[in-house]
């Protein structure tokens, strides 16, 4: 049956141009049996080819699908995304301390102190000598203890003008680092500083204008030889002994204010006759009744490389002392405010100083005599400034300038914080 239904188609019409090819079901199932192979048999609801209209009939009524509207839209698919797997978030124990260092100096101190108590390693970082090299503590009120937890960490650069200082309690903290200090115009008490300045010994600048002292602080700041400058201007308290040992020990004291001190005699005296030859900068202004031709004379002698003397208020001074400032022969500024004795003829003398370039004479000059003395002396400026400048750590407005000596202060307290002996606590935790 095989070899007979093969035999049908003829070889010579496999590849004709007119080849009449049919084919039945018959044909099929007997082509299939005789390969071996079962014919699928076919399903009478089969609707593969069959027209839309008969499916249609075919189909009982309560079974049709309701026919759809011809849908012209081009609809992209979109390629299935494969879902990725979540890298773990970075934790804080995996990042270094160099840079956990860098983002703690961008925090104002309250801020420092409060990331001290996150935990051990936190505690152990905010205490970097590093983050406490500069700290501005201007107008503020610190409590007992604060200032002395402050300071152990290693404070460098210190700004607290006019500010509330109480007992800075500083036990066995040994020697301090602080080199630039500015306590002018505080509300502190003697044994306080006396307590602070008992362990430093590596002062460079030091500011205390307008301070209640004593010879024990005085003695302490004469045991710091690199002092370069002193502002001691409105100070008391302290004999002129111990004012001795402070012009004797820092012998490399260049910038040195004195003015307004309560100074006797014995005072200005003991002072003119000891004052280092190392200081270039000096104010010895106010002492009215107290600052004569003989002590003029023994300063010039001592301080031969002056390039900035300020005598204001020194009403015992007479034109004689041109001839002694003349022995200055880098003197470049000059103060001679409110000195009466010296009349305004006479200080057409200074035109002999070629070295001189400012001074200052308010109170002696009126204002139709300055623009005389003016012209007569066209390459010194007079009455520039109404203040001096020397040994002061802030130029201009200290609420805006937060430099000491030329040195921006970084760690800073904001105006709304207030500081407490409570905000120190250790961490106990890990």
């Amino acid at each position: 049956m095989e070899r007979r239904a093969l035999r049908e188609i003829p070889a010579s019409s496999r590849n004709g141009p007119n080849l009449n090819w049919s084919w039945t079901s018959r044909k099929s199932v007997e082509l299939f049996s005789g390969m071996g192979v079962s014919p699928m048999e076919k399903d009478p609801q089969d609707t593969e080819n069959t027209p839309r209209d008969l499916i249609m009939k075919m189909t009982p009524p309560q079974k049709r699908a309701a026919p759809r509207e011809k849908d012209d839209t081009f609809v992209l698919a979109r390629r299935p995304r494969f879902s990725r797997p979540v890298k773990p978030a970075m934790s804080w124990h995996a990042i270094p301390d160099e840079l956990l260092l860098n983002i703690f100096s961008y925090l104002h101190l309250t801020d420092l102190l409060r990331a001290a108590n996150v935990c051990k390693r936190w505690n152990r970082l905010s205490c970097d000598e590093s983050l406490w090299y500069s700290l501005d503590l201007c107008g503020k009120h610190l409590a007992d203890g604060v200032l002395g937890r402050l300071l152990s960490c290693g404070v460098v650069v210190l700004r607290c003008p006019r500010t509330a200082i109480g007992e800075p309690m500083l036990t066995d903290v040994g020697s301090l680092r602080l080199q630039h200090v500015d306590f002018s115009n505080c509300t502190v008490s003697t044994d306080a500083l006396q307590n602070i300045f008992a362990s430093c010994s590596r002062l460079q600048n030091l500011a205390l204008e307008g301070l209640e002292l004593s010879d024990g602080i005085m003695s302490s700041i004469a045991q710091n030889s690199d002092l370069i400058r002193l502002n001691l201007g409105g100070c008391s308290g302290f004999s002129p002994e111990a004012l001795t040992a402070v012009l004797k020990n820092c012998t490399k004291l260049s910038e040195f204010n004195l003015s307004w001190c309560d100074f006797t005699a014995e005072h200005v005296q003991t002072a003119a006759s000891n004052f280092p030859s190392s200081i270039t900068e000096l104010n010895f202004s106010g002492y009215r009744q107290n600052l004569e031709q003989s002590e003029l004379e023994g300063l010039a002698a001592r301080c031969p490389n002056l390039t900035s003397l300020d005598l204001s208020d020194s009403v015992l001074l007479t034109p004689d002392c041109f001839d002694v400032l003349k022995q200055l022969p880098h003197l470049q500024h000059l103060g001679l405010s409110r000195c009466y004795q010296i009349c305004p003829a006479t200080l057409l003398e200074f035109g002999k100083i070629s070295s001189l370039k400012t001074l200052e004479v308010f109170g002696i000059v009126t204002d139709s005599s300055l623009q005389l003395l003016k012209e007569s002396l066209p390459h010194i400026k007079i009455n520039c400034s109404f203040f001096s400048t020397i040994a002061r750590p802030t130029m201009g407005t200290s609420k805006r300038n937060r430099e000491i000596w030329g040195i921006k202060c970084k760690l800073t307290l904001l105006q709304t914080d207030a500081l407490w002996p409570g905000d120190f606590l250790y961490p106990t935790d890990t």
